[in-house]
């Protein structure tokens, strides 16, 4: 029982000190500089436009009238 405590302590050791440098790193590289702006963003819809999506040369695009599975209710029957 003793053998495994012996084994345990420095690794637990290692992972406290790993975990305190990542914390340092997070805080040293900006991580918690501002954390009220993302909570704030998300209220607010985004301006920009969505960019169109890209087609592979074997895709194309249908047009109004074609491939249509809704029908045309703009002309009498």
């Amino acid at each position: 029982m003793m053998e495994s405590i012996y084994l345990l302590i420095p690794i637990a050791l290692i992972f406290v000190a790993i975990g305190v440098w990542i914390f340092f790193w997070a805080v040293d590289s900006g991580q918690f500089d501002d954390l009220e702006s993302p909570a704030h963003s998300i209220l607010f819809d985004d301006e920009s436009k969505p960019s169109p999506q890209k087609q592979t040369k074997n895709q194309s695009a249908p047009t109004d009238k074609q491939n249509s599975s809704v029908p045309d209710t703009d002309k009498p029957q």
